[in-house]
């Protein structure tokens, strides 16, 4: 009786040819499109408002604010301070911000390119696509 390993070993020593397949992509689903790039929005949101506060607190700790503080401060003679401006609640706002609008610009960017690369079909003819089966 023959075990499971040695029809393996059979299987790999006996010359088999790979399949090919092509394929030609000739419709992308809108909304699936939109939903996509909603999900990678969002995976840049996050990582926007991550990248935003370390960089807040790298040059927090390094005490650039600080010193740029002190150079303005002296320049208009005390009026204004940019600590005032730049605390960690506005720059996390800030971030904000710009995560939403991200999230809104990356999404339509998506649909459009769908709607976009479904029209081009038309005239292109699609995408040729090869798999192979090993």
């Amino acid at each position: 009786m023959s075990t499971v390993a040695e029809k393996l070993a059979k299987k790999s020593t006996s010359k088999s040819s790979a399949k090919q397949v092509r394929l030609r992509l000739v419709y992308i689903d809108f909304w699936s499109a939109v939903k996509l790039s909603f999900l990678a929005a969002v995976a840049l949101a996050i990582v926007t408002i991550v990248s935003f506060l370390l960089m807040y607190l790298v040059v927090q700790a390094t005490g650039l604010i600080g010193m740029v503080d002190e150079l303005l401060t002296s320049m208009n003679d005390g009026t204004w301070s940019l600590g005032d401006f730049l605390g960690l609640p506005q720059v996390l706002a800030f971030a904000a911000v710009v995560a939403i609008l991200n999230l809104i610009v990356v999404t339509v960017l998506g649909a459009v390119v769908a709607g976009i690369y479904n029209l081009a079909v038309k005239v292109t003819g699609g995408l040729l696509v090869g798999f192979t089966s090993n």
